[in-house]
């Protein structure tokens, strides 16, 4: 499992560091985000329609794990949901909802930490801006942050193992929706 993540992991690091200026720039367009919101709301949909749901966490191969680790990429992509997208990924490849979820989570953990490493040597470094906060905010946020996704992700997988990602659809596609009408209003700014 452990060698899964890690060739999980390696698709949105590569595509991360190549694609960063474009990350930071051209798709940050609240227009991509809300189309993003929609899209893979859809895309969920059908996953969880029409994934046969029989495979397991041991049934985890090399194909699949590099196809986790294309739909984590994904969300490099501003409104691609990185947990949405592998979980659309497993449930398109056969896997049960909860299987799906903890492959999904367990992948995340290299990737969101990296990240948080990858921005935090920039930061410290003067290759991004000096931020608004200071050090100890920022720790205090994280432990924070850790403590209610632990919550939530308790609760996800107990939700998920008896229902349908509907609830999940439907508030990307709702939320997709609204910013499009606030766009389309000039409520807010792309």
């Amino acid at each position: 499992m452990g060698w899964f993540i890690i060739l999980g992991s390696v698709p949105i690091a590569l595509l991360g560091l190549l694609l960063e200026d474009y990350i930071d720039s051209q798709f940050r367009s609240l227009w991509i985000t809300a189309s993003m919101l929609v899209i893979f709301g859809l895309f969920l949909a059908i996953a969880d329609h029409v994934g046969k749901q029989e495979r397991v966490l041991q049934d985890l191969t090399v194909k699949h794990a590099i196809g986790y680790g294309l739909a984590q990429a994904l969300a490099l992509i501003p409104g691609v949901s990185r947990s949405g997208g592998t979980i659309t990924a497993g449930l398109l490849m056969g896997y049960t909802r909860a299987a799906a979820a903890r492959y999904a989570f367990l992948l995340a953990i290299p990737a969101v930490f990296a990240s948080g490493l990858y921005k935090l040597y920039k930061a410290m470094t003067g290759q991004e801006p000096e931020g608004i906060y200071t050090m100890g905010q920022t720790l205090v946020a994280t432990g924070i942050a850790f403590v209610i996704a632990y919550v939530i992700i308790g609760w996800f997988m107990r939700y998920i193992s008896e229902r349908s990602y509907n609830l999940f659809v439907w508030y990307r596609i709702l939320l997709g929706a609204g910013i499009f009408v606030l766009l389309g209003t000039g409520v807010i700014n792309a």
